[in-house]
């Protein structure tokens, strides 16, 4: 089969590699669509993978092409998407079905080999097949759109909560979808980027803040007579992001980290002040519960996608061949142009057979 394969840092080579090998309960998928997370870029570009070599991709939907073993409820050819963290099973949090948690897991496209790939194996239990009105393309956002609503849940927002999201790239625009659907008031979406704002607008999200342009905090705190906000999403990654978050949220405000900041954070002694005095709660979010109890949110993503309550096919700014792998991520990774959401497309996006 054909893969784009990580054999060092910035090193990616689109070639031909063995099909994989299945193991009792697990299934081989033929890889429909795979989309690139914003933390691919600096795990390509700069981090690298865990082991080399190796294939990124973990956002992905397909066709289970063969299952080895026992079906547990999944049959060839069913459309399916991958939750891609593979638990171990046996820890004290994988017991108690927080998968997120897991000591000792796997993980697609980083720990072992991912969707950057004609083909990729994973476990049965890992799989939720695709409502026949969801497309392929639809259903490779179920991991993002999963983390971004997991994020809200770790925020407990209540109706009429008024929320910033700091971030308007996929992420930031899936977490106003949701907010949008849990009953938020007012959504304020912020980002340095205008096109990332344009795409927000054509949702209908008003509340828009170039930050090049102004500032903020001034802006929305002006915009929520002088209070602040009830809830703060730092979903860009950036120290300057994390601070503006502590000056954003009200007393007694929450706020929730979900982009992976890069470098050291110092705070000052007046922010560390204000998450005193204002009492506010800090919550750090990670990945996405995949199990039914308490709530599976990959299911709650693929229904709201399929009665169209979520929309993400407008996010896709670029639909490329694996084979432009190289020159894709070269290209994220100096901006040389407008992306949001880059999608690896396998074949033409089906919805249903």
């Amino acid at each position: 089969m054909k893969a784009a394969v990580l054999y060092g840092v910035g090193d990616l080579r689109y070639e031909e590699v063995e099909i994989p090998q299945l193991k009792e309960g697990e299934a081989l998928i033929k890889v429909k669509a795979c989309g690139v997370c914003g933390s691919d870029v600096p795990r390509v570009m700069e981090k690298g993978t865990y082991s080399f070599p190796l294939i990124p991709g973990h956002e992905l939907a397909g066709k289970v092409a063969r299952i080895e073993g026992k079906s547990q409820g999944i049959k060839e050819g069913d459309r399916v998407t991958v939750f891609p963290l593979i638990p171990c099973l046996k820890c004290p949090y994988c017991k108690a079905g927080r998968y997120n948690l897991c000591d000792s897991y796997s993980y697609l496209g980083s720990r072992c080999n991912g969707g950057f790939a004609e083909y990729v194996k994973a476990p049965l239990k890992n799989l939720i097949r695709l409502p026949r009105t969801v497309s392929y393309e639809e259903g490779a956002f179920t991991e993002p759109a999963s983390v971004a609503l997991h994020a809200l849940r770790r925020s407990k927002l209540d109706a009429g909560d008024e929320i910033a999201i700091l971030g308007a790239g996929p992420i930031g625009v899936l977490l106003a979808q949701w907010a949008a659907i849990l009953g938020a008031g007012e959504v304020f979406l912020v980002d340095i980027e205008e096109e990332k704002l344009k795409v927000a607008r054509g949702y209908g999200f008003g509340k828009l803040v170039n930050a090049k342009e102004e500032d903020p905090v001034e802006r929305i705190r002006k915009d929520t007579g002088g209070k602040g906000v009830d809830i703060v999403v730092e979903a860009a990654g950036t120290s300057l992001t994390l601070k503006e978050s502590i000056k954003l949220a009200k007393k007694g405000g929450r706020i929730v980290l979900l982009g992976n900041i890069r470098g050291e954070v110092v705070l000052s002694e007046s922010l560390v002040s204000g998450i005193l005095r204002k009492e506010l709660t800090i919550l750090g979010t990670w990945n996405s519960s995949f199990t039914h109890f308490p709530k599976n949110e990959w299911a709650i993503s693929l229904k709201f996608m399929q009665e169209g309550k979520l929309k993400v096919r407008p996010l896709i700014s670029h639909r490329l061949h694996l084979s432009q792998a190289r020159e894709a991520f070269q290209m994220m990774y100096e901006k040389r142009e407008f992306y949001n959401k880059v999608m690896f497309v396998f074949e033409e996006s089906e919805r249903g057979d």
